[in-house]
């Protein structure tokens, strides 16, 4: 389906375009961006490249919230949250997390990403029994994203050990839990399930982490996954990279830029506890750093050094994660304020050659975020996919004559529900600020969690 958009401002690799006009063809593929044609009764506001959620495990959504009282410890952290979303986990139905992924990526689209990656590692049935089809749980994503029309890419994660020890997983961890020899044969369900999908879709690998899986694992995964996208969690915690330095002899970032191929198709998720050589080496290896900023501060994880990341050339890009918020401009604005708070200045993130801030994050998320997922996207010019979000301008912050005003006052001021529109591929997925199937998802959504509710 070819599309057609006038937009009175343009964000464009080379600047903003005035009283512009965007077309695609039928692939979703953007074949032109002009000043042609330009219809000002049907135009939208302000018109800027769709961000990809580049880490997301969409199940846990339906948690928010279930993990905020205090222990009786008085010590909680990732490792506690830990145990209550293990408990979770273990009521959910392949059903519930279909109608849970379709909810998280309703939402997406509402807040203007235009692409989600599923970091996607409940395999099995509670207990750990296998499903008669291995691939179950990742069709429930599928038909998720079949039917919001949000951008997908699927990464099936091997998850082989409970720590680097090599100790049997827990009763917690047994629906994640595959040795190689049964990852490869559920990896190539999933691969041929995959056939059906949008001509968009992309299939890439998640190895979980060093604490989950051996080199042997990470070796397979890089064979059954030749091209595709690699995403791995590294460094989100101290203990982890204690761990690790202990059982590997070195720090997680540094053990795999110094034994894996880490290039432009791996995404390291978190790397929040990385040294100034581990910064310098990351950035050079072209990989993406995916940070998850609203989950790392809800988590206590730490703060990423982006600053002196960015410093270096390095490229990010931005997940929900938990999910315990679906917003493009809070993780953006979090990236920024977090640094604020550990650097004490202001617009640490801006650059001298975009002195805009929110234009400079939005950019640099678009563009490391499309890279991180395996998606031709992630800007607005000819050749790469038509993942557009229009921004309203009948909101008194979205109306400045300046445009990369126009995009600092959305992300640091502007009231949360700004966007008007959404396209996935060409795919026209929000009008008017509303998910064209967000009726029929929410109500399935809410009689999954009344059901929750009851299980728990």
């Amino acid at each position: 389906m070819t599309g057609r958009l006038s937009a009175r401002q343009i964000l464009t690799p080379s600047g903003w375009v005035a009283d512009g006009v965007v077309s695609w063809d039928d692939a979703g593929r953007i074949t032109g961006v002009s000043q042609e044609g330009f219809d000002a009764a049907s135009a939208v506001g302000t018109l800027v490249p769709g961000l990809a959620n580049l880490h997301t495990h969409s199940f846990q959504r339906a948690m928010a919230g279930l993990a905020e009282r205090r222990g009786p410890s008085g010590t909680d952290d990732f490792w506690t949250w830990r145990q209550v979303m293990y408990r979770f986990l273990d009521v959910l139905s392949p059903e519930d997390i279909e109608a849970i992924a379709a909810l998280v990526q309703v939402e997406m689209a509402e807040a203007g990403y235009t692409a989600s990656a599923e970091f996607h590692y409940v395999h099995h049935r509670p207990g750990g029994a296998r499903y008669d089809d291995p691939a179950q749980t990742s069709l429930g994503i599928f038909a998720a994203a079949t039917e919001t029309g949000i951008g997908l890419t699927h990464l099936p994660v091997l998850y082989t050990h409970g720590g680097l020890d090599r100790r049997p997983l827990n009763q917690g961890q047994s629906r994640f839990g595959c040795d190689v020899a049964h990852f490869e044969g559920l990896y190539a369900r999933i691969a041929d399930a995959a056939t059906g999908m949008p001509s968009d879709f992309r299939l890439g690998i998640a190895p979980h982490s060093l604490r989950a899986v051996d080199r042997e694992g990470l070796e397979a995964c890089l064979a059954l996954c030749p091209t595709g996208p690699v995403h791995i969690h590294a460094a989100e915690q101290v203990k982890e990279v204690e761990e690790v330095e202990q059982f590997l002899g070195a720090r997680p970032v540094r053990w795999l830029l110094d034994s894996m191929p880490v290039d432009e198709r791996w995404c390291l998720i978190h790397a929040t506890h990385i040294d100034e050589g581990e910064v310098r080496d990351l950035a050079a290896s072209g990989a993406v750093a995916g940070l998850c900023p609203t989950t790392e501060a809800n988590l206590g994880d730490g703060i990423f050094p982006a600053r002196d990341y960015l410093q270096h050339g390095g490229r990010f890009g931005l997940g929900s994660d938990s999910n315990i918020r679906l917003s493009v401009t809070e993780e953006l604005r979090m990236l920024e304020v977090s640094q604020r708070l550990l650097h004490r200045q202001r617009t640490v993130l801006a650059s001298d050659d975009v002195r805009s801030n929110g234009r400079n994050l939005l950019e640099r998320a678009a563009s490391g975020g499309a890279q991180a997922i395996g998606r031709p996207a992630g800007a607005i010019e000819v050749g790469r996919l038509a993942d557009l979000v229009a921004l309203r301008d009948d909101i008194p912050f979205l109306d400045w004559a300046d445009a990369d005003t126009r995009l600092d006052s959305w992300i640091f001021g502007a009231e949360e529900r700004a966007v008007s529109d959404v396209w996935s591929a060409g795919r026209h997925i929000v009008k008017g600020g509303q998910h064209i199937g967000a009726g029929r998802v929410r109500e399935r959504f809410h009689r999954t969690m009344a059901r929750l509710r009851q299980a728990l």
